[in-house]
């Protein structure tokens, strides 16, 4: 997909909430979402959710059924048949789409340690949609399934996305 669209995507964790914004900063669409369960930071391994200043730096799912599962990013099949297969599976799912994250920030969010796009942070789906609305993730941004599909389908590659409390 490629655009002139200016679109911001805002994710307030106090509220458990994301909001597409359009260039005057009007709502376009909000949806529920869970942050981590630890809070937010940016530091490795804490499994919080980072702050600042991002963009989407990749999308991965196009074209897969809603409640597809990714292991690696890579596409393994829907939840049941995996579990039939006894396929070992994380505890946190990640399903039907993925919105991988890039810190714009340097120190912040950005380099070294603190790095989001090597923390592996995303948006994504999740088979624990119970959790959305409250902290539950390891530090990604959970949403719906098929809220994710919509936000994947309005998005670009490199759409700003502000983490704030």
């Amino acid at each position: 997909m490629t655009s002139s669209r200016v679109d911001i995507i805002l994710i307030r964790i106090s509220e458990q909430r994301l909001y597409l914004l359009d260039e005057k900063d009007q709502v376009l669409v909000e949806y529920p979402v869970s942050t981590s369960l630890y809070g937010t930071g940016n530091q490795q391994d804490s499994y919080q959710t980072p702050l600042g200043l991002h963009r989407i730096k990749e999308k991965i799912g196009d074209g897969m059924p809603a409640g597809e599962v990714f292991i690696g990013r890579q596409p393994q099949g829907l939840l049941d048949d995996l579990i039939a297969n006894n396929v070992g599976l994380s505890e946190d799912i990640i399903t039907s789409r993925i919105l991988w994250l890039e810190g714009l920030q340097a120190g912040i969010n950005q380099g070294g340690d603190v790095d989001t796009y090597q923390r592996y942070i995303y948006i994504h789906g999740t088979v624990d949609e119970d959790s959305i609305g409250h902290p539950a993730s390891h530090g990604c941004i959970r949403m719906r399934n098929q809220d994710v599909i919509d936000l994947y389908d309005r998005v670009d590659i490199g759409c700003a996305v502000n983490i704030i409390d």
